[in-house]
């Protein structure tokens, strides 16, 4: 079969090439993590646990090569060091709630009746992960997954596909068996032929609209569940009583960080008119002091985009706003490391519309757009003028005046006075075009795992 490449944004060198399955020696590997299933939900689950987490701490154990390997694969800057605080939390609290999520569900424990409902391992897990956050997207199904007594197959982003690798590496030091958690590299027709064959209990997958449209297609028919996340176009709302510095830092940080390319990114920002000027001019300030080149530079607060032609659809959104009227606020010659490829520099548009497809279509890059707003009621009709729903940012200094917005607001997360977070304790979740399903959280347990009723009567 043809390798798969790697080609890094650093430089543009081919990275790493692997050579996918064949469909028969990936039938084989599903053959044997079926095998396995069994007599891994067999073991006590605190096992399972110490295992899982005995995994992650081999993980850390190699966080110097991960970071590096990072910044080659898909260019965030190494000054950021990795995953860890993030894969590290999600993992403890997984873990931390797992024995009472799991435990059955108890309605009747009489002389005469025990009746209660349990929660049983779905089988085989598919993960098909991304490469933007190659780690964390990762670690939110695999966690779960293997603490519940699925066995796991891996199929990571070609872009990333040495995470799985790694991912493999640690678990399987830390005495996760091989067959119990497998990372495999694939072809798209040999992915689709398998979950076509119902080869898995649950499929999850993150990346784009198209990609899930992709797995429904192949799933139609089996009746697998799927758990999508399909990213957003998130906005930012700074009403008229926010914290006008905290609002631009962390809405700022949020459509910038990783080069943009975060799927709950702030995308736009809507300011009320009482605040936009201001909000512009500090907006500005904040993303000129930005700083575009390699990611083995210390200084290095922006790397390249994953992949040359990520940048172009980033640079067409932005040509073509600026040829319908909109007005760009950020010289890129402030930016000399911008290199027509992918390497990019950030940019702020304002005099925007929802016309326009870098208000409406995706970017994930370093671009957002601000609009001025008038009050609560336009700024809740353009949060909801998209075909996307995974979280919102809104910026007050009430509670009750967040949770009222947030009602309104079709989303699966509502923020107050933060973005781009994800809090193991919620379920990670959208809705419309951003997919179905949720991770993290007690729901990130039922997920991979089916209920299953128990009816017993004594006579």
């Amino acid at each position: 079969m043809k390798p798969i490449q790697l080609i890094s944004p650093v430089d543009g060198s081919v990275y790493a090439e692997r050579t996918p399955l064949s469909q028969d020696a990936a039938k084989a590997a599903v053959a044997r993590a079926k095998a396995a299933q069994k007599g891994w939900a067999a073991r006590p689950l605190e096992e399972r646990i110490a295992l899982v987490k005995a995994g992650v701490v081999r993980l850390n154990e190699m966080k110097d090569v991960v970071v590096e390997e990072i910044a080659w694969q898909m260019g965030r800057p190494t000054r950021f060091g990795g995953e860890f605080g993030g894969v590290n939390a999600r993992t403890e609290y997984m873990a931390e709630i797992a024995a009472a999520t799991l435990m059955p569900m108890m309605v009747e424990d009489s002389d005469k009746f025990r009746r209660y409902i349990a929660r049983d391992p779905v089988g085989v897990v598919f993960i098909v992960a991304p490469w933007n956050y190659p780690y964390l997207t990762t670690i939110n199904t695999l966690v779960p997954a293997l603490i519940a007594g699925n066995t796991v197959i891996l199929k990571h982003a070609s872009q990333t596909m040495l995470v799985g690798e790694r991912l493999a590496e640690a678990f399987h030091a830390a005495g996760v068996p091989q067959d119990v958690f497998q990372n495999v590299v694939l072809d798209h027709a040999t992915t689709e032929a398998l979950i076509a064959a119902r080869s898995f209990g649950f499929v999850n997958f993150t990346g784009s609209v198209a990609g899930g449209q992709a797995m429904e297609r192949a799933a139609a028919g089996t009746f697998t569940p799927l758990g999508l996340e399909l990213g957003g176009k998130d906005p930012g709302y700074v009403r008229a009583d926010a914290n006008l510095d905290a609002a631009v830092d962390t809405l700022m940080d949020g459509a910038m960080y990783n080069a943009g390319q975060c799927c709950c990114g702030i995308e736009r920002i809507y300011v009320h008119e009482s605040l936009y000027d201001a909000f512009v001019e500090k907006a500005v300030a904040w993303v000129k002091a930005l700083k575009l080149g390699n990611p083995f530079d210390a200084d290095s607060t922006l790397g390249p985009m994953a992949n040359k032609r990520f940048a172009k659809v980033v640079r067409d959104q932005i040509a073509e706003a600026v040829a319908q009227g909109a007005k760009p606020l950020i010289d890129p010659a402030l930016f000399p490391a911008d290199d027509g490829g992918a390497y990019l520099a950030p940019q702020i548009l304002v005099n925007v519309d929802h016309s326009m497809r870098v208000m409406m279509e995706e970017s994930f890059g370093p671009v957002v757009g601000i609009m001025k707003v008038k009050d609560d009621a336009e700024a809740i009709r353009l949060m909801n003028d998209s075909p996307y729903g995974l979280t919102a940012s809104i910026w007050t200094q009430d509670y009750d005046t967040a949770a009222k917005l947030g009602e309104q607001v079709e989303t699966g997360t509502v923020f107050m006075n933060r973005a781009d977070y994800l809090d193991p304790a919620l379920c990670w979740t959208g809705c419309k075009d951003t997919g179905r399903g949720g991770s993290l959280s007690y729901l990130g347990f039922h997920s991979v795992t089916r209920p299953k009723s128990y009816h017993l009567k004594k006579v």
